[in-house]
């Protein structure tokens, strides 16, 4: 049987982005024998896998448009030239097969980003070239006579797709992202106490981590102003210019002392270790890895109703869903979180709900879906 050449369209090839470890993943699950693995981009970072055949499409760029649309122009004449069987592409250029819509839908995020924002910024975003640009790019490519399916990561985008789209459902498919369970793995006590000697928080206190750069998106000041009103504890794991005003922020509402910015980290299963459970009240994210990674390592969620990994949480079982912007809400669900060494219920059953999602599940659902849009296209 010949190999499936298959192509992945991705920018910047970040080995630690939420993207990219999808396609790996998936990729290590299907394996080499079965299919040919090709990756255009612009950059790559780390070290290839040994077969996979890079294309580097690298176009000089002036500008946030000129970068997008020097990349589409490029990705397509190198799939065009190489006649690929399949082309999945991550970013919005029309002419793909499949499009795996991973950040969303930017119509949609921009809804999100003007409840936040003042008016001059709402304005500012409707007249800015790079959001025109993408928005056309993205209604080009939904409506592109090559598009045979869309891939979603929860049901939140699908329904976002065909609201803004007017996409026949049957050709949108929910495909999971996978989670590694047995890397990901609750905290023992010896773990526990260690890390959270290291980080000066008490043995008995109850700690909340959010994980995620782009603290604008994903809620970091919601997330303080709900701790602010119990005796949690926070910790920080990410990076943002506007670091300094979060902190500002919560030396202002008298909660700094509680709380830890850690930075970025290479490895956050330690930092998931120390807490009882996770807060991510993020203003729009289709379905974050962390929320599958806290939920492996046995902890309940806080999320928001703009969070695809809200479909994996029912109130008071798993966590709880709020509005991104609701703080009363948010700082009652922070208090009801209980402590792990007094109460593992809630993150037991957390972890139970994530172990089908395997990179086995993920594996099998892509290989039958590329076998659909194969025969769709003979």
């Amino acid at each position: 049987m010949n190999k499936l050449r298959l192509a992945i369209v991705r920018q910047k090839y970040r080995p630690d982005g939420g993207a990219e470890r999808f396609i790996s993943r998936a990729l290590e699950a299907l394996g080499s024998e079965q299919l040919e693995l090709n990756i255009i981009t612009r950059s790559w970072q780390g070290t290839p896998h040994p077969d996979w055949h890079l294309h580097i499409c690298n176009p000089s760029k002036l500008g946030r448009v000129s970068r997008e649309r020097g990349f589409a122009v490029a990705a397509r004449a190198c799939w065009q030239q190489q006649k690929f069987d399949i082309v999945q592409s991550h970013e919005r250029i029309a002419g793909c097969d499949i499009f795996r819509a991973g950040d969303g839908v930017h119509r949609v995020w921009l809804e999100q980003r003007a409840r936040i924002v003042t008016p001059w910024q709402r304005l500012s975003a409707a007249i800015s070239p790079y959001h025109r640009y993408v928005l056309q790019a993205e209604k080009e490519m939904f409506h592109s006579p090559e598009l045979k399916a869309v891939i979603c990561n929860s049901e939140m985008v699908k329904r976002d797709i065909i609201r803004c789209f007017q996409l026949d459902a049957a050709r949108i498919h929910v495909i999971y992202n996978a989670i590694d369970s047995q890397r990901f793995q609750p905290a023992s006590e010896e773990s526990r106490a260690a890390v959270r000697q290291q980080l000066h928080i008490p043995g008995e206190a109850t700690a909340l981590i959010y994980v995620g750069s782009g603290f604008e998106r994903k809620g970091l000041k919601a997330a303080i102003q709900a701790v602010a009103r119990s005796d949690r504890y926070l910790i920080i794991v990410g990076q943002d210019k506007q670091l300094k005003r979060y902190q500002q922020l919560a030396n202002r509402l008298n909660c700094l002392d509680r709380l830890r910015f850690v930075g970025m980290q290479q490895d956050v299963q330690s930092f998931y270790h120390a807490a009882d459970g996770l807060i991510l009240p993020t203003l729009y994210d289709p379905f974050p890895n962390v929320v599958l990674e806290a939920m492996a390592c046995g902890l309940p969620v806080i999320t928001s109703t703009g969070c695809g990994g809200a479909e994996f949480i029912e109130n008071g079982k798993q966590g709880f869903v709020c509005d991104a912007l609701d703080i009363n809400a948010l700082s009652e669900a922070v208090k009801a979180i209980p402590s792990k060494s007094q109460n593992s219920a809630m993150g037991d059953a957390a972890r139970d709900r994530i172990l089908p999602y395997t990179p086995q599940r993920l594996a099998s659902e892509l290989t039958s879906l590329y076998q659909k849009v194969l025969q769709t296209g003979q």
